[in-house]
């Protein structure tokens, strides 16, 4: 088993429309957007980062907006439900700030003791806030939240799955437990963890699998403290049988990726070098920053990205 991994690094989901992401995720839960650079694969993409005041590991939120991608079909083999992690007491407030700006498929539910508010956002990904007594980090305080009710990172992520033994199988060799079992829900946690600690798997047999377009998850990816955890994730993943791509240099972190039992992407990402290394802290997220091959690009980039706002 293995002891490396401490919870989620991010959560990377696929958009259409760059302008609505970017005000979704920094106007209306008022994160920081940490990082506005480029698709590694496609640079006409922007791929956009928002999380707590540093892109702390744990909480940040990505994005691939796609221009005018066809929304994805919910189903089978993918992340349904994306949930950060809110001061306890505060879902009434978020529930009016949300209805403020005419969120739409709010509701209120109790998950394993913990109150919730779920919502959609701009492309109908399912989101959720979930209260949680004592969480220790500190929330941006320039989103236009006030920090008693501010976003505090990634609570846990919700894999629904046709069956969910070999992914439970997987969990459980990168670290995680199980705590809690409900209504076809199976909660996981890595002991330890930074906070973003939870995965939940939603046994649906009915389920079709789902179709990946705006609104969809395109991976999860967890967090190790540096590039030699990494190497030792890696090779456990590959004694074990799993197919482990090399380790890739995204910029602000270095990257592994596998494909898990039920079709869901998994990525290992180092907590190193992180989003000031390009940038001063005070400014992140506000010039476009690319990577080093695409650099012969930026003039044109400039001109054809969409413009974000602030």
């Amino acid at each position: 088993m293995l002891h490396q991994i401490k919870g989620l690094h991010h959560v990377t989901a696929m958009a259409s429309s760059a302008a609505d992401n970017n005000a979704f995720f920094t106007r209306v839960l008022g994160l920081r957007r940490v990082k506005k650079t480029v698709n590694f694969d496609a640079p006409d993409v922007y791929h956009l980062y928002y999380g707590d005041g540093a892109g702390t590991p744990g909480t940040v939120m990505t994005c691939f907006p796609f221009p005018r991608a066809a929304r994805g079909r919910r189903g089978a083999g993918e992340v349904g439900v994306t949930a950060f992690a809110i001061p306890q007491g505060s879902r009434a407030a978020w529930g009016e700030r949300l209805a403020s700006f005419g969120i739409k498929g709010i509701a209120l539910d109790t998950r394993f003791g913990a109150d919730r508010l779920l919502f959609d956002g701009p492309d109908g990904e399912r989101l959720a806030l979930v209260e949680v007594e004592g969480d220790p980090r500190a929330p941006w305080p320039g989103g236009g939240v006030a920090d008693a009710i501010a976003i505090r990172g990634f609570h846990s992520a919700e894999l629904t799955l046709q069956d969910t033994a070999a992914m439970a199988e997987l969990l459980g060799f990168m670290g995680y437990q199980i705590t809690d079992r409900a209504d076809g829900l199976t909660r996981f946690r890595v002991p330890g963890g930074n906070g973003a600690d939870v995965v939940d798997l939603r046994r649906d047999p009915t389920a079709v699998p789902a179709t990946q377009g705006a609104g969809s998850v395109h991976h999860l990816a967890f967090a190790v403290a540096n590039r030699a955890r990494q190497l030792e994730v890696r090779e456990a993943l590959k004694d074990t049988g799993w197919q482990v791509t090399p380790v890739i240099d995204r910029d602000y972190f270095w990257a592994i990726y596998f494909r898990t039992p039920g079709g869901v992407l998994f990525e290992v990402a180092t907590n190193e070098p992180g989003f000031a290394r390009d940038e001063d802290p005070a400014h992140l997220g506000q010039a476009l920053m690319l990577p080093g091959q695409h650099e012969h690009l930026r003039a044109r980039l400039e001109r054809s990205l969409q413009p974000l706002g602030r």
